[in-house]
């Protein structure tokens, strides 16, 4: 996979396949990384509200701006997304507007909801509103769905943003936007790696429906203390016989079939390797397929500190949640 590549989107739009993610970069950290990124040749740069760094993401573009000859702001895919305190109607272009401010952009290229779960709003400022009786569990809004939420983005002025999509939904969960606007999202953001491929179910849905992936957390999560799969024997022999590194193979395997894929680092020296091009032949992708035959999500938001007690997945650490996601 050239590290040139984009595929298009729905909407006619180019989307680079490698990006770079910003999710849980360190205050200090991902202003550097972003400049590093977009010197090392990088165009497609992934943000979000959430992760509470989008002021610094400004100041590593602004950097990248004026010191790297001939980039444009054009040159670059931006992409944010909608918290989940924001998905009543009249937050949305008050959300989108408030992450231009932080950013110091005039428009985004691709804005997606970033969940399809809504939070109870008591300020702009809580992200996550807690129960006063139990500080461990996040409160929902029951009073909107997510169709209620995409009918509001999908009329976002296009001079703020370019392209509207979605983040860790589910084929029932497109469905219902799409049945009720007529309007197909342009990328559908998911946890995507070895061990959850979803090739013959959400793949195959999104391929039916021209609806871009974007596969996030493509080296696994070290976060509840497994071994990321950069670490896996099978990753490592393929990288071996081909001259790479464990996160290339796993990152030109996340752009097989035209997906893109946004991994983070703040290593200048990682952010430059995972830039480099790889090209794995049939086998090798048949290989780490093959990981897979035992799938493993690991980002489920039941299990989260504080929880979200909603099924979203309907995986077995979400069976006793309070509700399911509210379609309609």
């Amino acid at each position: 996979m050239s590290r040139g590549t984009k595929v298009n989107l729905n909407t006619g739009a180019a989307i680079p396949t490698l990006g770079y993610g910003t999710w849980q970069s360190a205050p200090g950290e991902v202003s550097v990384g972003v400049y590093e990124a977009l010197k090392a040749g990088y165009r497609h740069l992934d943000l979000a509200k959430v992760y509470g760094n989008q002021p610094e993401v400004a100041q590593g573009l602004k950097k990248a701006l004026a010191e790297i000859p001939g980039l444009k702001r054009e040159d670059i895919f931006i992409t944010s997304k909608l918290w989940n305190n924001s998905h009543r109607p009249e937050y949305v272009e008050e959300a989108l507007d408030q992450t231009l401010k932080e950013l110091d952009l005039d428009y985004l290229d691709l804005y997606l909801i970033h969940w399809p779960v809504a939070f109870e709003r008591r300020s702009a400022n809580e992200l996550f509103p807690l129960t006063a009786k139990d500080s461990d569990e996040t409160v929902l809004d029951d009073g909107v769905s997510i169709v209620d939420t995409w009918k509001a983005v999908v009329k976002l002025p296009k001079s703020k943003v370019r392209a509207v999509g979605v983040s860790n939904f589910t084929p029932e969960h497109l469905q219902a936007v799409i049945d009720a606007t007529g309007v197909v999202p342009a990328v559908n953001q998911i946890e995507r790696h070895p061990l959850l491929q979803q090739n013959d179910t959400l793949i195959k849905y999104a391929k039916e429906k021209n609806i871009h992936i974007t596969a996030y957390s493509a080296f696994g999560n070290n976060t509840i203390g497994v071994p990321l799969l950069i670490e896996h024997p099978v990753v490592k022999d393929v990288a071996d016989k081909i001259g790479a590194t464990p996160a290339q193979v796993l990152l030109a395997w996340a752009q097989v079939g035209g997906h893109s894929v946004i991994p983070k680092s703040v290593t200048p020296s990682r952010i430059k390797s995972n830039f480099q091009e790889v090209t794995l032949g049939e086998d090798d992708v048949a290989a780490v397929n093959k990981i897979g035959e035992t799938p493993r999500r690991y980002n489920i938001p039941m299990t989260y500190h504080p929880r979200w007690n909603v099924n979203i997945w309907n995986e077995e650490p979400e069976q006793n949640a309070r509700r399911g996601v509210i379609l309609g």
